[in-house]
C-alpha cells in the first residue's frame, strides 16, 4: 500500500498549498471514493482510492516528469532572483514542490530538458556509469576535421584537467559560417562540448540538445513550452544504446534541426 494523509496527498500534486487543501476538506469539497471526507489526516491509498476536488478526480502521481524545450537565455536552476529559470517556465497546473532540472544546460544552450521531483530517476540518467547517452547539435566557427572526430572517439584531454569518456562526433552539415556537428556523450561535465571543441581552436556558437536516452525532443513543443512525459517516453529516457563509441557509427536520431 502507498498511504498518505489526505491533505498532504492533495498538496503533493502541486496545485494547492497544505493550508488550501485543509480548507477545501473542511468545506466538504473533497471526496474519497465518492464520499465526502472532512478529516485532513484521513489515510489515502494512492494505489486504490479515488480522490476528487469539487467533483474532479485527481490523477495521483508520486513523482512528476516533464519534457521542456529550453530556450536560450534561461538558466537550468530551481530558482534565481535575477534570471528566468527552467522551473519558472512550468505552468501552474504542472508545478510540483521539489521540481528541478535533471541535468543542466548552459544559459545559451537550447533543447531538451527533463524536469522532475524524483532524485533517484535523475541520478539514473545522469550518472556516467549508467551510460545513458545525450545527443546534441553543435555549430562551430570552423571545420570539423577527421582529426577532431577521431579525438572525440578516443576521449579528449581538456586543458590537462580531465580526459572525457569516448564520444561520437559526425558532421551534420557544412555551412560558410562553420560546420554543424552531431555529438553523442555519456557524461556531462561543465561546459563539456564547448571545452572539447575549444581544445581544437573551435568556438561553439550554438548548441542544442535533441535527445536523452532514446527520447527525442517533441518538435511540437515551442521554445519555453513543456508537457508531461508519457509512461512509454519515461522508459525511453532510461534506455541505453548498445553502441560502440569507438566505431563512429551514425546516430539513430537523423532528424535535422535548424540552429
Amino acid at each position: 500500500m502507498n498511504k498518505q494523509r489526505l491533505d498532504k496527498t492533495i498538496c503533493s500534486q502541486g496545485m494547492l498549498s497544505r493550508k488550501e487543501a485543509k480548507e477545501l476538506i473542511r468545506r466538504g469539497q473533497v471526496t474519497v471514493n465518492g464520499r465526502v471526507e472532512k478529516q485532513a489526516d484521513a489515510a489515502v491509498d494512492w494505489d486504490q482510492d479515488i480522490v476528487a476536488l469539487s467533483g474532479a478526480p485527481l490523477s495521483l502521481q508520486q513523482h512528476v516528469y516533464l519534457m521542456l524545450n529550453k530556450p536560450a537565455g534561461v538558466v537550468s536552476a530551481t530558482e534565481d532572483a535575477a534570471q528566468t529559470t527552467v522551473v519558472d517556465l512550468v505552468p501552474p497546473q504542472l508545478r510540483r514542490k521539489g521540481l528541478f532540472p535533471a541535468g543542466r544546460l548552459d544559459k545559451d544552450t537550447t533543447g531538451l530538458v527533463i524536469l522532475t521531483d524524483d532524485g533517484e530517476f535523475a541520478h539514473n540518467i545522469l550518472s556516467p556509469k549508467k551510460h545513458v547517452q545525450k545527443e546534441y547539435l553543435a555549430q562551430v566557427d570552423g571545420k570539423i576535421t577527421l582529426e577532431i572526430i577521431e579525438a572525440f572517439r578516443a576521449g579528449v584531454n581538456v586543458n590537462n584537467e580531465y580526459t572525457t569518456l569516448p564520444s561520437r562526433l559526425t558532421v551534420e552539415q557544412s555551412l560558410p559560417q562553420g560546420d554543424i556537428g552531431r555529438v553523442v556523450l555519456r557524461e556531462g561535465m561543465y561546459h563539456q562540448i564547448k571545452r572539447m571543441f575549444r581544445s581544437f581552436g573551435l568556438t561553439v556558437t550554438q548548441l542544442h540538445r535533441v535527445s536523452i536516452g532514446n527520447l527525442l525532443l517533441d518538435e511540437a513543443l515551442l521554445p519555453g513550452q513543456c508537457r508531461p512525459l508519457t509512461p512509454q517516453e519515461l522508459e525511453m529516457v532510461q534506455q541505453r544504446e548498445e553502441i560502440s563509441f569507438s566505431q563512429g557509427a551514425i546516430s539513430p536520431c537523423e532528424r535535422h534541426f535548424t540552429l
